[in-house]
């Protein structure tokens, strides 16, 4: 498959990926289009892509292209939309004491040390959870787009939590985020998407781009509960209305 930017361009590559078992939903395989970014159309090429369903990781973006199954949904705020529900109000209310930095693409040991942890925690059975500082450090910097590392800290400067995050000319799009999972009481991902929502609209920043949400997974149903949620079906975003009564994680 391949597709131009302009008709002075070169072609854009894309591949497919074997089948693996899916991390989602029991007794799936799952199959990716894959392209790299590179070359001055980079950024051009990556805001279009990301708008049109990928995501990025490292220098490549994806996008599933399972063979019978569409369920992996493409979801963004609308900022202009989002409305906080008493809930959301909560939690922004209980990170409230945490001070946000923003800084640029490049690791460290201490952000290491708290992914691993999260990682042993939340997904030990994962092929992440066995990444080193150098895998760390390459998610982290291998990126030709404008990414940031948006750091968390309580009052103490205790690394809470940590975002990798791209940004967009029409948003933010979140790569990879993750906490401190003996504070769980904090809803540290509803709170970062949250921030990134604040921090968008004080960029004049129309959309956060969230990745792909799955009806039928738990662990992505927390993603349905901000209101000016939007998929992308086919080539058309469109609004989906926010569920109340889930627990934010």
């Amino acid at each position: 498959m391949t597709i131009s930017v302009a008709s002075d361009q070169p072609l854009q590559f894309f591949f497919s990926t074997p089948p693996q078992t899916c991390p989602y939903l029991p007794d799936r395989s799952e199959r990716k289009i894959v392209t790299e970014l590179s070359g001055e159309q980079s950024l051009r090429m990556h805001d279009l892509l990301i708008g049109a369903g990928f995501r990025r990781s490292h220098g490549m973006v994806y996008r599933p292209a399972c063979t019978g199954c569409k369920a992996c949904l493409p979801v963004r705020i609308r900022v202009s939309e989002f409305q906080p529900s008493r809930s959301l109000r909560r939690v922004w209310k209980r990170n409230s004491d945490l001070q946000a930095k923003i800084l640029n693409a490049v690791a460290s040991e201490e952000q290491y040390a708290l992914f691993a942890r999260y990682q042993k925690s939340r997904h030990g059975d994962s092929g992440m959870a066995s990444m080193s500082f150098d895998d760390y450090r390459a998610m982290v910097e291998d990126t030709v787009v404008q990414t940031m590392v948006v750091e968390f800290r309580d009052p103490l400067g205790r690394l809470v939590s940590v975002s990798l995050s791209d940004r967009l000319g029409d948003g933010l799009s979140g790569v990879y985020k993750f906490f401190d999972p003996d504070q769980s009481r904090r809803s540290a991902g509803t709170f970062i998407i949250l921030w990134h929502v604040h921090h968008a609209h004080g960029e004049c920043l129309p959309f956060v781009y969230l990745g792909y949400w799955i009806a039928d997974c738990r662990k992505m149903a927390y993603k349905s509960r901000f209101s000016g949620l939007e998929s992308l079906n086919g080539s058309l975003w469109s609004p989906i209305l926010p569920k109340t009564n889930e627990h934010p994680t």
